[in-house]
């Protein structure tokens, strides 16, 4: 066979992208622009999948009181799309009386029908996943919900590179987010298994202080915060916390990814999932999000203007 009859598989970087619920309208416009116009942005990558929760869902971690889309909209529009949803399940603090919250259920019979017919023929589906920390949610949703897949939660922030390997080789999760503090731990990082490798999904653009003690605490403040037992989240008490998150500091933090990273140093290690952060963010710092990881600098601006220029959208 010709060398130019061969098909090679070039690497793909998948990003997971934030805002299931929270930045439905946004979607709803770049997402016909993202797949009409590939020309636009990186031929390397795509996106693999979008993640969140409800705003006053109980099994919600990470952030809270965001995300009011209306849960059938956007699961038609990312089976349009056959992008895979990620539900973010990520509260730490579940007992068993709230594995029966009927919102949270009915959300999981619902994501986990994605890509069904009526006449029961399943057509290019896409597997939904599930965003998780609990234990006891885990089995839950594993013995009642069988078809999704798991994500191990970067609020367990597992920090011990050892503890990050034992959980890689959990078999029940697909990928596993460490926290952003093992990013550059290159040494150890090489030495994984492929399979393991495939399976690290590295979070991006954190500006959390890289020397936070608080991390876990913070979380934890969240999961109360769902669960309607405290109402405000937890106050960081960092220096730079009062100016909000700028991504221009994200970028000088120890942790953060760069682009020319990911396609210059990740990739070649065999790394491809990436996630960005930003569910409370606003979905202008999200365009800018995507702007510079997935859109070629020549084509920003017509990315800009379509997303700018369409009478439905409000960013904010």
């Amino acid at each position: 066979m010709k060398e130019t009859d061969m098909k090679i598989k070039q690497p793909r970087a998948q990003f997971h992208l934030p805002g299931l619920f929270e930045f439905y309208d946004f979607y709803a416009v770049f997402l016909p622009l993202f797949f009409s116009h590939r020309e636009y942005f990186y031929d390397w990558c795509d996106i693999g999948s979008i993640y969140g929760a409800p705003g006053q869902c109980i099994w919600g971690g990470g952030r809270a009181g965001y995300g009011d889309a209306d849960p059938l909209q956007v699961k038609r529009l990312l089976e349009k799309y056959h992008i895979s949803a990620r539900l973010t399940f990520s509260n730490s603090l579940l007992t068993e009386e709230h594995l029966s919250d009927h919102d949270c259920n009915l959300l999981c019979a619902l994501f986990e029908n994605s890509g069904e017919q009526e006449t029961g023929v399943v057509e290019n589906k896409v597997r939904n996943g599930i965003i998780i920390y609990s234990a006891l949610l885990l089995s839950y949703i594993r013995e009642k919900y069988p078809s999704f897949y798991f994500v191990s939660s970067t609020t367990k922030v597992i920090t011990n590179f050892d503890k990050f390997k034992h959980e890689l080789d959990r078999p029940e999760f697909s990928y596993v987010v460490p926290d952003f503090r093992l990013n550059k731990r290159f040494t150890e990082l090489e030495d994984l298994r492929q399979e393991e490798k495939e399976k690290t999904e590295f979070l991006v653009n954190e500006c959390c202080s890289f020397g936070c003690p608080d991390r876990k605490a913070c979380y934890e403040a969240v999961s109360r915060v769902a669960l309607g037992i405290e109402e405000h989240p937890h106050m960081c008490v960092s220096n730079d916390a009062n100016e909000g998150y700028k991504f221009s500091n994200a970028m000088k933090n120890p942790g953060f990814i760069s682009v020319e990273a990911i396609q210059n140093t990740y990739m070649p290690m065999g790394f491809s999932n990436f996630k960005i952060e930003g569910r409370s963010l606003g979905s202008a710092l999200l365009l800018e999000f995507i702007l510079y990881y997935m859109t070629k600098p020549e084509y920003q601006i017509n990315v800009r203007e379509e997303i700018y220029l369409d009478n439905e959208l409000d960013l904010f």
